[in-house]
């Protein structure tokens, strides 16, 4: 059960629900959720926050990236114990600074170069940083160059030695739009729905560079990369677009392709209802649904 997003009593604890704008390099992260052992995005801002705040914390995610992908859209959510707060005030502050700024400036010297807080507000009443979402948008970046990527750009951008037909990419994606059944691009979750609304699956070359462009209102498990693997055979001319159309039939991940590699692979927005909405938005993102 989510905490209240606005200060409210509970027991003799109120808690204030802050919402969190985020930005990370994944290439050395285990994903985003916390794993024992393992170096996680969450993992290391709930440390750094539970730093500042001097009480435990925990981030709540519109979208939990895997190993090796990357965000500059990333949202979340953390409740705090309000008798936290002054913890983080400073006792002076810059001309101009937000209520939050001073935090962020301090979790920018906290927390390791390849993540950064951008943003921290107090969440309008309703806010639930999963539920409340009404769609995700990617990118997924690759270069089509003879020697590869360019060395700045190496840890975002997958090399592809294989000429593209982005005519073909294109008309297989469109195959895929709409509510559907994601079977078929989804590692198994038990219990997790694999019905998606994919709003946009779009292929833009520029140079040497093809960007594919996802937006969903939500992706099950590695669903993004295997959208762009299984596109990736057809652009390659080892699979036709009515081949994709067939795959939405299937009831399991198909093993007919494989998952593009992770390094391309960015979150870059989260979308949400205005604010009067956020309440009804979550009993909607909570309901099951089917492709019927």
């Amino acid at each position: 059960m989510s905490m209240p997003a606005t200060e409210s009593g509970g027991g003799h604890v109120s808690f204030i629900r802050l919402r969190l704008d985020i930005a990370y390099d994944g290439t050395d992260f285990a994903g985003w959720a916390v794993q024992a052992g393992q170096r996680t995005v969450a993992g290391v801002i709930d440390e750094a926050l539970s730093t500042v705040f001097r009480t435990p914390v925990v981030t709540r995610t519109a979208g939990r990236t895997d190993t090796g992908v990357h965000a500059t859209g990333q949202v979340a959510h953390v409740d705090v114990p309000t008798d936290a707060l002054p913890h983080v005030y400073p006792r002076t502050t810059r001309p101009g600074d937000a209520e939050f700024t001073p935090l962020v400036r301090r979790l920018a010297r906290l927390l390791p170069t390849d993540v950064r807080i951008r943003d921290i507000v107090r969440a309008p009443a309703g806010f639930d940083a999963r539920f409340s979402a009404l769609r995700r948008h990617y990118t997924y970046r690759l270069s089509l160059a003879t020697y590869g990527v360019e060395p700045a750009e190496a840890r975002f951008v997958t090399p592809w030695s294989k000429p593209l037909d982005l005519d073909a990419m294109a008309a297989a994606s469109r195959e895929l739009l709409g509510l559907n059944d994601f079977a078929a691009f989804c590692r198994h979750r038990p219990g997790a729905t694999t019905i998606r609304d994919l709003q946009r699956l779009e292929w833009v070359r520029d140079g040497f560079y093809v960007t594919a462009y996802v937006t969903a209102d939500a992706f099950c498990w590695n669903m993004v990369r295997s959208l762009v693997g299984a596109m990736l055979a057809v652009g390659e001319g080892r699979r036709s677009a009515e081949w994709t159309a067939a795959l939405l039939s299937e009831t399991s991940r198909s093993s007919d392709f494989a998952a593009a590699p992770a390094r391309g692979l960015t979150l870059v927005q989260v979308d949400y209802p205005p604010d009067d909405q956020l309440e009804a938005r979550n009993l909607i993102t909570r309901d099951v649904r089917t492709a019927d």
